[in-house]
C-alpha cells in the first residue's frame, strides 16, 4: 500500500512555486520584510558573518546546492567551485538562479528532493534555510541521503533560521519555537501550510554526532543558526 501524501509537503512545494518571484525580498528587507534600519542593519551584519564563515570554508572542488531557490547562495558558491550542482524542486525558482548565475559551470536538476538521488558525489553539500524544511520525522534519513551524496573527505555547510520574530513578514506571526509546521503568506494573500523546525545550536551538534557526524554548529546573535563538518567516516 503506497504511503499516503503529506500534505505540508505537497503544499511546501507549491508555495515555493508560487513565491519564486517574490522570495529575494526576504532576504534583502524589502516589502513586507523591511523591519527598519536598525533590524535591518543587524540582519545584514549577521549575513555578513554567514558568508565570512563560508569564505573561511572554502567549498571548492565538485560543489551540490540543495534547494538553491533563486541563487543567493550559489553564486557565493561558485567562484569556489569547479563544478556547481543546483537541485531544487521549482522551475521558477531554478530559471531565477540561470538568470542570476549565467555561468556554464553549473548544472541544474529540478527535482522534488525528498524522492531525489544523486548519480554522482561531491566534495560539498550545501544548503541553506532547508533544514528546517525537512519535517522531523525525515531527519535521520536526509542526514543519510547528505552521507551518500559525499565523496570520502566530502564536507557539508548549513545555515538556516533561528526563532526571531523579525525574521519573517511584518503581516506574519511565529508560532512558538517548538512549532513543527506553520502557515505562510503570499502577496496576493493565499495561504500554505509548510513545515518550519527551529533547532536551538546548542543540541543540534549533539544529535548530529548520534547520527555519526561531527559538525560545529554556531549561531549569529539573533537570526541565524550554520554548521560545518563531516561524517566521521571521511
Amino acid at each position: 500500500m503506497a504511503e499516503p501524501k503529506d500534505v505540508a509537503i505537497e503544499e511546501q512545494l507549491e508555495y515555493y512555486r508560487a513565491r519564486a518571484h517574490e522570495y529575494d525580498q526576504w532576504w534583502v528587507r524589502q516589502g513586507r520584510y523591511d523591519r527598519g534600519g536598525a533590524a535591518n542593519a543587524r540582519w545584514f551584519a549577521e549575513s555578513g558573518e554567514i558568508d565570512l564563515a563560508l569564505t573561511n570554508f572554502r567549498p571548492s572542488g565538485r560543489v551540490l546546492e540543495l534547494a538553491c531557490g533563486t541563487g543567493i547562495w550559489s553564486a557565493k558558491l561558485l567562484p569556489f567551485a569547479f563544478e556547481l550542482t543546483l537541485v531544487d524542486g521549482s522551475d521558477e525558482m531554478l530559471a531565477l538562479a540561470k538568470d542570476r548565475l549565467q555561468s556554464k559551470k553549473v548544472r541544474y536538476i529540478r527535482e522534488n528532493l525528498f524522492e531525489w538521488r544523486s548519480d554522482q558525489v561531491f566534495d560539498v553539500v550545501f544548503f541553506s534555510f532547508w533544514l528546517s524544511h525537512v519535517p522531523p520525522a525525515r531527519f535521520a534519513d536526509f542526514w543519510a541521503f547528505i552521507d551518500s551524496c559525499l565523496a570520502p573527505g566530502g564536507r557539508v555547510f548549513f545555515v538556516d533560521s533561528r526563532h526571531e520574530e523579525t525574521s519573517t513578514a511584518i503581516d506574519q506571526r511565529l508560532p512558538g519555537s517548538d512549532a513543527v509546521t506553520l502557515r505562510r503568506r503570499l502577496y496576493d494573500g493565499r495561504e500554505f501550510q509548510i513545515y518550519k523546525i527551529y533547532y536551538d545550536a546548542s543540541e543540534f551538534a549533539e544529535r548530529l554526532g548520534a547520527l555519526g557526524w561531527e559538525i560545529s554548529v554556531s549561531r549569529t546573535e539573533r537570526y541565524f543558526i550554520y554548521g560545518q563538518g563531516s561524517h566521521k567516516s571521511a
